[in-house]
C-alpha cells in the first residue's frame, strides 16, 4: 500500500473512528491522519485511558473495522 491509498483509507475510515471515540476533535484527527500510535495518544489523552487500554480499544477497533496502517 503506497501513501495515497493509505492516506484514502484514512479519510473513509475518519467517520467510524469519530463514532467510535466521540470525544475526539476536527483537530485530533488532523494530527492523527492515519498514524496508529497518534489515535491511541489521543484517545489515552482524552479519556484518561492507560496506554494498554487506548492500545486494546484500536485493536479491537482495527479488528471490527478491517482497517490496516
Amino acid at each position: 500500500m503506497n501513501r495515497d491509498e493509505a492516506g484514502g483509507n484514512w479519510k473513509q475510515f475518519k467517520g467510524k473512528v469519530k463514532e467510535q471515540w466521540g470525544k475526539l476533535t476536527d483537530d485530533d484527527m488532523t494530527v492523527i491522519e492515519g498514524k496508529r500510535d497518534q489515535l491511541v495518544g489521543k484517545i489515552q489523552e482524552r479519556y484518561g485511558y492507560e496506554k494498554d487500554q487506548a492500545d486494546k480499544e484500536v485493536t479491537d477497533w482495527e479488528s471490527r473495522n478491517d482497517y490496516r496502517w
